[in-house]
């Protein structure tokens, strides 16, 4: 469907409030979709007596397409008409978001599941929003658990390629010590010699066996990080070891 220039301007401002109110982020947000503002406030007001409130958007049905899904957590669909809930599902699905429709009391959930197996679909009977809030706060609280569990997996994969690097030179270092060696011996040798060069030469040379002393010192410090990394890891198996016995004798 192609949507008015006019209207995809605004949907791309909503998008760029959307990211920009999310400036925590550990508060997860909720986006309610809805035609009907007593509907919204319903569910907003409901929102508020709860301990853990999300961060909460409110949208209508016409501004529902080309949802950016860093922007909301959770949608929230509720007092649409057909047609526009229909619209509004579709373009969820490919946000990959969790969606609850609230359907009216007289509407048959079977089809909307039908049509949109993905969404969750509670009727408006009573107790509804009881029901709404408790579906809501564990999918919400779901959420966070695969987003931190997923924000550690890449932290833990960043950690294991600097580590692959550090293991790698720090087993190089002998080999790049060697070769420093070569230079600093050779560069020595050369710069002892009077008369064999020219003072341009002479200067580039020195300027040679000054950068390899620097690169020497460098690894040096390589080898004193090793060292200090080895106390610190047997220092953390000490620790660990100790609380470890004083769990079991207690």
């Amino acid at each position: 469907m192609h949507l008015p220039e006019a209207l995809r301007r605004m949907m791309g401002r909503t998008n760029h409030a959307m990211r920009a109110a999310r400036t925590n982020l550990d508060q997860p947000t909720a986006l309610i979709i809805s035609d009907d503002p007593e509907f919204s406030r319903t569910i907003t007001g409901r929102w508020q007596t709860e301990r853990n409130m999300p961060a909460l958007t409110l949208m209508s049905g016409d501004l529902c397409q080309d949802l950016d899904p860093d922007t909301f957590d959770l949608a929230v669909v509720g007092a649409l008409k057909p047609a526009g809930l229909d619209s509004a599902l579709r373009a969820l699905e490919p946000t990959g978001k969790p969606v609850l429709v609230a359907c009216e009391a007289n509407a048959s959930p079977q089809q909307i599941r039908e049509k949109h197996p993905t969404a969750l679909v509670l009727r408006q009977d009573e107790g509804w929003l009881d029901a709404l809030m408790l579906v809501a706060s564990e999918t919400l609280r779901r959420c966070q658990a695969v987003a931190r569990a997923r924000q550690a997996e890449r932290a833990s994969k960043t950690l294991e390629r600097e580590a692959t690097l550090g293991r790698y030179m720090l087993e190089m270092r002998h080999t790049i010590n060697n070769a420093l060696t070569s230079v600093l011996g050779n560069s020595e040798l050369l710069l002892i010699e009077p008369g064999s060069l020219s003072a341009t030469g002479r200067s580039q040379l020195e300027t040679i066996r000054n950068m390899a002393v620097r690169m020497h010192e460098i690894l040096q410090r390589f080898s004193s990080i090793e060292k200090e990394l080895s106390i610190v890891e047997k220092q953390v198996e000490k620790d660990a070891k100790i609380r470890s016995q004083a769990a079991v004798a207690n």
